[in-house]
């Protein structure tokens, strides 16, 4: 589990030389690094991992920028593998525990990607993209 976050760590070790001075680096996280659902530890670990790290690498290697996306439930093929019905099932339940009413998609991912990888005055962040999950709403 440890190795998947140093993964990470290598690949931008090893892309530091060809990346622009005052480039752009963002890492894909998930909101498993701040939920508490069942079955999900090693998940979150790494993900909480990686999310810590966005911070001291923005400073420890500024001017390039250093941030990380983090989604919520995505409507995206990754699901594909469980049963249909039990899918939509799992959509429905999300959909009605967010204020936005609904699974992201893929569109609303590379949204916050293009912001962190194109907002020249953002660094050090973790954007959160996930219909408010973190929101008390008193749904759900």
């Amino acid at each position: 589990m440890l190795a998947l976050v140093w993964v990470h760590l290598k690949i931008l070790q090893a892309a530091l030389a060809s990346l622009a001075p005052t480039g752009s680096v963002t890492f894909i996280t998930a909101s498993s690094a701040r939920a508490a659902l069942p079955g999900t530890a090693g998940l979150a670990a790494i993900n909480r991992a990686l999310e810590a790290m966005v911070r001291p690498l923005a400073t420890e290697l500024a001017p390039l920028r250093i941030n990380a996306v983090s989604p919520g439930i995505i409507a995206t093929p990754w699901w594909d593998k469980m049963p249909a019905r039990q899918r939509e099932e799992m959509f429905a339940e999300h959909a009605a525990a967010l204020p936005v009413g609904g699974a992201g998609q893929a569109e609303d991912v590379a949204q916050a990607v293009l912001l962190a990888a194109t907002n020249g005055f953002m660094t050090g962040q973790v954007i959160e993209i996930n219909g408010g999950l973190s929101l008390a709403t008193g749904h759900g």
